[in-house]
């Protein structure tokens, strides 16, 4: 029977290994995007294994919200690399300041 700290405990190890993504990774656009998405996931994981737990539709209701922010965030950040790509021909993130003004 899994219990409510498997739960948690399997959102830590995805939101450690999204942070870690983060920090190691600081070049490649993609990953950085792929990065956040699983930190938004592990935060997702939190919301449905307590309101499972706590037989509440709260953190369901809040999970909506959260993957309609990651859609949002996942359209924009690939618009951004669409256009840094097309005048670059690179996707390194230190070349983002070139796209000021």
């Amino acid at each position: 029977m899994l219990e409510l700290t498997h739960y948690l405990v399997l959102a830590a190890c995805l939101f450690a290994i999204s942070i870690f993504g983060i920090f190691m990774n600081r070049k490649n656009l993609i990953v950085l995007l792929m990065a956040i998405e699983l930190m938004l996931l592990a935060v997702n994981m939190n919301f449905i294994a307590f309101s499972q737990f706590l037989g509440d539709s709260a953190g369901q209701i809040f999970v909506f919200f959260i993957l309609t922010v990651a859609a949002a965030e996942a359209a924009i950040g690939l618009a951004i690399l669409i256009v840094l790509f097309r005048n670059l021909r690179s996707i390194n993130v230190e070349d983002l300041d070139s796209l000021k003004g």
